[in-house]
């Protein structure tokens, strides 16, 4: 016997504020790399960079909410929700050539300064810091209640702080004439870039590869079945993401025969039940056995 159970991803709320977040940013990032070429500060560029990412963040925020909405069909029995995951992916192996390039460029240009336009630098990264800070406004109502949008908000969050630093920069640059620390700049901006772009990948991959999500210990899971009454024992237990927030679960429960006809339904209610209320598990199939399986046979739980 098995049971199901799903829920759909919420969202459809937030559209019309990423709508407007991702605009705004889209728009800002082609005006700083132009901006970044005609005042030759490669901070900017580096800024629009991050800015990218922004943009990559909110686009699969909104790509995963249309998505979420299509339903399964005979081909596609989990739809097409994985698409989220191998965006991510590839906007962060992107990012990451372009974070490098960038910190190449700044290793030859802390060689051979290029003389920065401060001013207009300056007036661009202002611009930067407001479109960022009216992103987030938009943001912020949901952040709360959707992972989804909670990691947009985080981009938008951390290219804020790449703003600031871009107008610090330019201050110096204004006051000083020190143009070499526009390159110095554009190294902090990567050197944050990167490490925020190897952790995307990495829990991309760890998706793709069907591991378990983060946040669930395998052990737990397995002792909260057995803590079920008449549950004797699991074997076969799988756990894992098809994307961000959409836990999925298989396992194999041993269960005693007492009563056996009258007991099945509840004991699966009472699984269900535990998977959803201690790990937000509500996509389950259950597989019960009054003998284990010969996939129990000299094998772990797991």
């Amino acid at each position: 016997m098995s049971a199901g159970h799903s829920h759909a991803v919420p969202g459809s709320n937030n559209e019309r504020a990423l709508w407007i977040a991702l605009v705004l940013t889209t728009l800002f990032l082609v005006a700083e790399v132009v901006a970044g070429i005609w005042t030759n500060s490669l901070a900017l560029i580096s800024d629009a960079a991050h800015m990218f990412t922004d943009s990559a963040a909110l686009a699969i925020a909104l790509l995963a909410i249309r998505i979420g909405k299509r339903a399964v069909d005979a081909r596609r029995t989990f739809g097409y929700a994985r698409f989220e995951i191998l965006a991510a992916a590839f906007n962060a192996i992107l990012l990451f050539l372009v974070a490098l390039y960038i910190l190449y460029e700044a290793w030859v240009r802390l060689s051979q300064p290029l003389e920065i336009q401060s001013n207009g630098m300056l007036v661009v990264a202002v611009l930067g810091l407001i479109v960022n800070l009216i992103s987030m406004r938009l943001l912020s109502t949901g952040k709360d209640h959707s992972l989804n949008l909670k990691g947009a908000y985080l981009e938008v969050w951390s290219d804020m702080l790449g703003s600031i630093g871009v107008i610090a920069g330019a201050l110096i640059i204004r006051w000083t004439g020190w143009s070499w620390v526009d390159s110095v700049v554009a190294v902090g901006i990567g050197l944050w870039v990167l490490p925020r772009t190897w952790m995307l990948l990495k829990e991309s991959l760890h998706i793709l590869l069907e591991g378990v999500p983060e946040g669930i210990d395998l052990a737990v899971v397995e002792q909260a079945i057995l803590a079920c009454p008449q549950v004797l024992s699991v074997h076969d237990l799988h756990v894992w993401a098809i994307s961000s927030g959409k836990t999925s679960l298989t396992a194999h429960v041993v269960f005693s025969i007492s009563e056996r006809q009258q007991s099945q339904s509840a004991l699966l209610v009472a699984i269900r039940a535990a998977l959803a209320e201690r790990f937000d598990i509500h996509h389950s199939t259950i597989q019960l056995e009054d003998t284990p399986c010969e996939q129990a046979q000299g094998a772990h739980a797991f």
